[in-house]
């Protein structure tokens, strides 16, 4: 094993072994070179080399080439810290780092300049040969930002047999790895045969014009030493001074072609952006992943590398998490979030529909409103909704009782949206301008086109359903408890459209005479559920419990009288 530091940093990992398709045992997995250019990637480095570790591939075969400059941020230092911690698991690891900080030449090379353009070229050009001269059947160019949560990803796209194969990677909007369409001037053009390629709907390996940030080169491929990052290598070529598209070009004239593959969830990669607004982008992604209950692997010697916010209340006077104990897994990524995003929020153990009897609801005095009846299911309440109403209603008690001025209700199946953070602080400036019971941070929006707009970012809600998430004031809190809405129960997201008089239900908004609450909502809104009916990993603890017969609670109310 050895470790060489020279004067800047790339990383290439040449990794070898036996192709899974080859039934002879004795056969190792072919050679694979991996590269990784970095530059100012402190805040991903961590994870991203986690990510790497866990690769299941065996790690004496592989070879690291590490290659970083111009950095204004700890890169080095983590390359550092992770080949001191790792690199004697490898067969080899070279790494190049720069640690001067020419201005100049900073500038020069800044993002997105010409030069900048240049010297990348000539970075993923260095790799294809190194890959060439270690005789590396593959080579897997990748970013330091991208995050393949898949351990197999490798041996998975070595078994594809593909000249030319990307993993298709996940981020927190339609961003990804790879184009369906360019223009005549050879930049992204968006085309109907994207999103079904995204969204898994259209599953495979689909030959596309563009791959980039995670791709995979058959070095066996005989086409494979006709490929080039450099423009001036291809013949013709009147494209832009762009690394990607001066290869993707270069391959389609030689006939090679470029394929992406969704048949798996392989990872996750950030939207671009620039280096102070990177960091930002990172705990994007960061909860995209924590939403898919898939959060991005990080080992504890690098975690002293991230920089979390310090937790606070969001200018609120406490913040409620919902949560069934049963729940272990949905309350540690509700606080794996909190964690990225800097919210310090109180954890409530919810009623436990599954638990409630007869006796409990003649406990807390519940009679379930006469002839209630589902709108989409025709059935009465289940003991699940029952559970829901109660966990809302107590945290409402808590209101009174503690005087909050303003309470952030939050339940534990939600997913915070990209850039949280500045859009609640926005929020919470905007209704500074409304005199207002209730705001929806987050619901079921059925009546979209008819909500009319009370400040920029703020409509007044019509008929909803779901209370993922929502600010309630004290004053709202005291109208909700003053309908004594225990004695005439329905589910809880019914209840309060109800009470800001927006229900379209007469026979049960009669039962509630004073309807004032003052309801407003978050648009767009900043929180959305993890999962929805239908999709895979769906739970829902209403649904899946006991449906309550009316009759049966008042057949019980009157053996307790007696």
């Amino acid at each position: 094993m050895m470790v060489r530091w020279h004067s800047s940093l790339f990383l290439c990992l040449i990794v070898c072994g036996v192709h899974s398709t080859i039934r002879d045992k004795k056969l190792k997995w072919p050679t694979v070179g991996i590269s990784v250019l970095v530059r100012n990637k402190a805040h991903t480095l961590p994870y991203f080399l986690s990510c790497l570790w866990n690769l299941d591939y065996p790690k004496n075969r592989m070879y690291i080439w590490i290659y970083s400059d111009l950095n204004e941020d700890d890169s080095n230092d983590i390359i550092e810290e992770w080949t001191k911690n790792y690199a004697s698991e490898y067969n080899n690891v070279f790494a190049t780092t720069n640690n001067t900080r020419d201005e100049t030449q900073m500038e020069k090379l800044s993002d997105w300049s010409l030069e900048h353009f240049q010297h990348v070229i000539q970075l993923r050009e260095k790799a294809l040969e190194l890959g060439r001269n270690m005789w590396a059947d593959y080579l897997f160019m990748i970013d330091a930002d991208v995050f393949l949560l898949e351990p197999s990803t490798l041996k998975i796209l070595v078994n594809k047999n593909e000249a030319i194969v990307a993993p298709m990677l996940f981020s927190d909007g339609l961003y990804s790895n790879f184009w369906c369409g360019m223009t005549d001037s050879y930049y992204y053009k968006r085309t109907d045969d994207y999103k079904p390629i995204l969204e898994r709907k259209n599953i495979g390996c689909h030959e596309v014009p563009m791959v980039h940030t995670a791709v995979l080169i058959s070095m066996r491929d005989t086409t494979s030493d006709l490929l080039t990052y450099v423009p001036q290598k291809i013949d013709n070529y009147d494209g832009p001074e762009d690394d990607i598209i001066a290869f993707a070009m270069n391959a389609k004239y030689h006939g090679i072609p470029l394929k992406i593959c969704n048949d798996h969830v392989y990872g996750y990669v950030p939207v671009p952006a620039d280096f102070k607004s990177d960091p930002e982008q990172m705990i994007n992604i960061k909860l995209e992943a924590l939403s898919h209950h898939t959060p991005i692997p990080l080992s504890d010697d690098l975690e002293k590398y991230i920089n979390y916010p310090m937790p606070w209340k969001y200018g609120c006077d406490e913040i409620f998490m919902i949560n069934l104990e049963r729940r272990a897994e949905r309350r540690k990524l509700m606080e794996m979030s909190f964690k990225e995003i800097g919210m310090e929020a109180t954890l409530f153990n919810a009623v436990d529909g599954r638990k409630l009897d007869m006796n409990d609801l003649s406990e807390y005095s519940i009679t379930l409103m006469p002839n209630y009846e589902d709108p989409y299911h025709k059935r009465p309440m289940k003991a699940g909704e029952v559970g829901c109403f109660l966990s809302h209603y107590f945290i409402w008690k808590k209101i009174v009782e503690n005087k909050y001025a303003i309470t952030l209700v939050l339940e534990d199946d939600i997913h915070f949206v990209p850039h949280f953070r500045y859009k609640f602080h926005q929020l919470m400036e905007e209704i500074k301008e409304l005199d207002w019971d209730l705001v929806y941070i987050g619901r079921k929006i059925l009546q979209n086109d008819e909500e009319v707009y009370a400040t920029a970012h703020t409509t007044k809600p019509l008929y909803s359903y779901w209370t993922l998430g929502y600010l309630l004031s004290e004053a709202g809190a005291r109208k909700l408890l003053a309908m004594e809405p225990l004695n005439k129960m329905l589910p809880v997201d019914e209840f309060l459209p109800i009470m800001f008089d927006q229900h379209p239900n007469e026979t049960w908004k009669a039962h509630f005479p004073l309807r004032n609450l003052k309801a407003y909502s978050a648009a767009p809104l900043l929180v959305h559920p993890t999962h929805y009916t239908g999709q895979e990993g769906y739970i829902s603890d209403t649904e899946d419990s006991q449906i309550l017969q009316p009759e049966e609670i008042e057949d019980n109310e009157i053996r307790n009288e007696l």
